[in-house]
């Protein structure tokens, strides 16, 4: 007790220096049992140690010194130099991420080293001894290696729709040749045949359409063919079938004579009864039940369409009457308006013997280049009416030119078909391969033309973008 008082009043003799000492270590207990809720723990772990280093410096300022020992005020200065050091060399908790941080790099570029300045040795690139990776430069496709993987990778076909398309439209169509026998054995319809892309070796991305062809056969003494371009339509692609020498033959003397409008065979008469036999006569359940699938007729559609869902594909199959005479193949496919006698002239089958015949002659890429654009134009939106026809007769177009179609010049080839189509469509004319009086753009819109050159244009210098 005596030693306390003793020490009370030592301390009051230096002008109350021991009770604002008390203070303040009052005032860091307070600090210390708030800390972990105002800091966090590594925080108050940080402020717990230097809050210890000041109290042991005011434990030494008030403690009485042993007045025997000359090195105890140097002492406690050493002590105290050491708690200071041990605040400095505690690490300090991280910073907390700002949003706006993290746009900063995290490493500084380095400093370009000026030529004869001699780079610090205590600055080391790499550890002695590290294993040196060899960074590999990314290798730029060109264009010819581009095209090429683009067609063997993105364009095939699924092989279960290869195999499974034809042979599920060729039973549909036996189905539909047995009821046209069985319904209509007065007319002399041919051999229903399958037709498009996909049997062609043409087809790309899926195999998800198919053409029905229904031969309409006639006798060539009792009609005979009128071109589009001498009637009212004043169009070469369209024909007209007129039904000759009634005052020998009278009418009723050919079983087409049903379907007559005036003088003329009517593509759309012939489609409206076969749309209704489509839609009202033909069990179609039944058949799909059958074959293992769904089958409906589109009834909305102006086509004679069908839809066939199929545990592994959905088919879209259209059935086409087809007159095929004076090496002419055509087509009831009428223009929109009022005019419905008109056929039109198809040069599908001969485009593709075109194609294919040139290839074989000089081992080309034709039709490569062709399925990329079909490929391309298909998946589009704006492109997918440029498919087909269009390409393959600018295709042709180029071949009569002379130009070199091997397999290494398809990324050449490729270009000059955007080049060219681009140019047919600054004109808004693009004339046939087999009819130059024909324009394959007659039926598009000035909008459409206007939109698909610009597409193109840009394409013509960056080929990449339409892959």
């Amino acid at each position: 007790m005596a030693a306390f008082w003793q020490q009370r009043g030592r301390r009051q003799e230096n002008g109350g220096l021991g009770s604002v000492l008390d203070g303040l270590g009052s005032v860091f207990d307070v600090l210390l049992a708030n800390a972990r809720l105002v800091l966090g723990v590594s925080g108050a772990a940080v402020l717990a140690i230097a809050t210890l280093a000041v109290k042991r410096l005011i434990d030494r300022a008030t403690s009485p010194r042993d007045e025997g020992d000359p090195k105890a005020e140097q002492k406690t200065l050493e002590e105290s130099w050491q708690d200071l050091a041990l605040i400095k060399t505690t690490p300090k908790p991280p910073k907390k991420q700002r949003r706006e941080d993290l746009s900063e790099p995290l490493l500084s570029p380095a400093r370009p080293l000026v030529p004869g300045e001699a780079q610090d040795p205590r600055v080391c690139s790499a550890p002695l001894g590290a294993p040196q990776v060899k960074s590999s430069p990314l290798r730029c496709l060109t264009l010819q290696e581009r095209l090429l993987s683009h067609h063997n990778s993105q364009l095939a076909v699924p092989e279960i729709q290869v195999s499974l398309v034809p042979q599920l439209a060729r039973s549909i169509s036996t189905q539909l040749q047995n009821f046209l026998r069985s319904k209509c054995p007065e007319l002399p319809f041919g051999r229903l045949f399958l037709s498009g892309a996909l049997l062609d070796g043409l087809e790309v991305l899926a195999a998800d359409h198919i053409n029905l062809m229904l031969p309409v056969v006639l006798d060539t003494g009792l009609w005979s063919l009128i071109p589009g371009e001498d009637t009212v339509v004043r169009n070469p692609q369209y024909w007209m079938i007129k039904r000759v020498d009634l005052g020998y033959f009278p009418r009723g003397s050919s079983p087409w004579d049903r379907f007559m409008v005036g003088r003329y065979l009517s593509s759309n008469v012939l489609n409206e009864t076969l749309h209704k036999m489509l839609v009202a006569s033909i069990n179609w359940p039944a058949i799909g039940s059958l074959l293992g699938c769904v089958i409906h007729p589109v009834v909305a559609s102006p086509e004679l369409k069908l839809e066939v869902k199929h545990d592994q594909v959905e088919l879209s199959i259209t059935l086409f009457p087809v007159v095929e005479m004076e090496d002419k193949v055509l087509l009831a496919v009428p223009p929109e308006g009022l005019v419905e006698n008109l056929w039109l002239e198809s040069f599908y089958r001969a485009e593709v013997s075109k194609v294919k015949e040139l290839d074989a002659d000089d081992s080309g890429a034709r039709q490569r280049c062709l399925r990329i654009l079909n490929g391309v134009c298909r998946s589009h939106p704006t492109l997918h009416k440029l498919g087909g026809s269009p390409v393959t007769h600018v295709i042709l177009h180029l071949s009569a030119t002379g130009s070199d179609w091997a397999e290494q010049s398809l990324a050449d080839r490729f270009q000059q078909v955007l080049e060219e189509l681009v140019a047919y469509l600054e004109k808004g004319v693009l004339p046939s391969y087999f009819n130059p009086k024909i324009n394959l753009f007659s039926e598009l819109l000035e909008e459409e033309i206007d939109e698909m050159g610009f597409v193109l244009y840009r394409a013509m210098s960056e080929p990449e973008l339409l892959l």
